[in-house]
């Protein structure tokens, strides 16, 4: 008898995709929400990530694919760019979704809501637009940790470590998957 796959994200996919959202966030510089959709409907969890539409942005049908996110007992992955952490629901541009998946050509979907494609790996981020790990962001936090000197120097080694960190990723590409 085999057992079924686990089919939910473990902590350290969760970190992830949420340190893959807020770098998504600083590189656009507008919120990118990454909120995590439980496995009870569909039987496996998936994550989408998307842009909130402001009240006044033009909707092209044909150019982009709107979600809500949020709302009630929404889980999300990173730190929701920015936005307060409520119970709003927000109307999104989609620009993509990764599913956890049981198939043999990968336990990752990624999925392209406006051309209806995917792609499958089994190493989330091979996938992802940004080459995000989990070991840059430890070191960053090690450097904060070492008792760096208060003042502008402070700052000024702050910021090389994020230039650093930000040149070491690829840019996403114009479209993103």
């Amino acid at each position: 008898m085999t057992s079924e796959p686990d089919l939910t994200f473990t902590q350290e996919e969760i970190d992830l995709l949420g340190h893959t959202a807020d770098a998504m966030s600083a590189y656009m510089g507008k919120p990118v929400i990454a909120e995590i959709m439980d496995a009870e409907d569909t039987g496996a969890e998936w994550v989408a990530f998307g842009i909130p539409l402001d009240v006044n942005d033009e909707i092209d049908e044909e150019a982009m694919v709107v979600i809500q996110l949020g709302g009630p007992g929404a889980r999300y992955a990173g730190n929701r760019g920015g936005l307060e952490a409520n119970a709003d629901v927000y109307s999104c541009e989609c620009l993509w979704i990764i599913q956890l998946s049981d198939e043999e050509n990968g336990r990752y979907m990624k999925v392209d809501p406006l051309q209806q494609e995917y792609e499958a790996s089994n190493d989330l981020p091979e996938l992802l637009p940004f080459n995000v790990s989990n070991d840059a962001f430890a070191n960053l936090a090690e450097d904060d940790d070492d008792g760096i000197e208060a003042g502008d120097a402070a700052q000024d080694d702050e910021a090389r470590r994020m230039d650093q960190l930000l040149d070491s990723l690829p840019p996403p590409s114009r479209r993103l998957h």
